[in-house]
């Protein structure tokens, strides 16, 4: 073993101190040269990090901001169809009146139609009737007023029972002492088309009873013969 006392021994304590010293350097370079690319790397990182937050941030804006857009233009989408919806709705209810007003204006038109056959029925079967009844003039005319010197005269009717005009029937040849005296009975037609027996000159008083007849049978010729028989037989009796 070397003496402490030998002097080339503090050379070689120093020289390995030395090595020591640089060993330790030359670790802690490479230490510090780690712990430098670490920072680096991690500053890089951190950095790469920050970037992608701050664009995280940014994309998270411009979302938030296009859903609110989104929002935005649905509510005033949500408005627009209630109110669609709510012109729709009026519009089918005024839809729904006009049908009903149809079907009331197309039950009214049939009713009209039923209204106007049945007048187009009466109104023929008036024409029949005046038809019929002017036969029988026609025929009573010639029986009575050819053969029998009848006379028939027209008159205008004033009563409320019978409008329009009315007929005299001027019977003659009735009285053998007085052949031209005459005697007369005054009929026209109420509103129902019925014969109406105005008056008679002289009163019979069987005249109700062949007013009724002539009512029930129309025929004027049987009931003219019939007021004939009556005057001769009131004149003659």
């Amino acid at each position: 073993m070397s003496s402490i006392t030998d002097p080339n021994m503090s050379i070689r304590f120093t020289s390995a101190m030395e090595e020591i010293h640089n060993k330790q350097l030359k670790t802690y370079g490479e230490i510090i040269d780690v712990t430098t690319e670490l920072c680096q790397s991690h500053r890089q990182f951190v950095k790469s990090a920050l970037d992608t937050c701050l664009k995280k941030c940014k994309d998270d804006e411009i979302l938030f901001d296009t859903i609110q857009t989104f929002t935005r233009d649905l509510e005033q989408k949500n408005a627009s169809l209630k109110g669609k919806q709510h012109a729709i709705s009026e519009m089918i209810s005024e839809i729904q009146h006009k049908e009903m007003q149809k079907d009331d204006i197309i039950q009214k038109i049939e009713k009209l139609k039923e209204e106007q056959v049945k007048r187009k029925e009466l109104i023929e079967s008036q024409n029949k009737a005046n038809k019929l009844r002017l036969r029988n003039l026609q025929k009573a005319r010639v029986v009575f007023q050819d053969h029998l010197g009848m006379e028939i005269r027209t008159i205008s009717g004033k009563t409320q029972v019978v409008k329009g005009g009315k007929l005299q029937f001027v019977f003659r040849n009735i009285s053998l002492s007085d052949p031209d005296s005459a005697y007369v009975v005054t009929m026209g037609i109420t509103e129902d088309r019925s014969y109406q027996i105005v008056s008679s000159d002289p009163v019979l008083e069987c005249l109700p009873a062949l007013e009724r007849r002539l009512q029930e049978t129309n025929n004027l010729a049987a009931f003219l013969a019939n007021i004939r028989k009556e005057f001769i037989s009131q004149a003659r009796g």
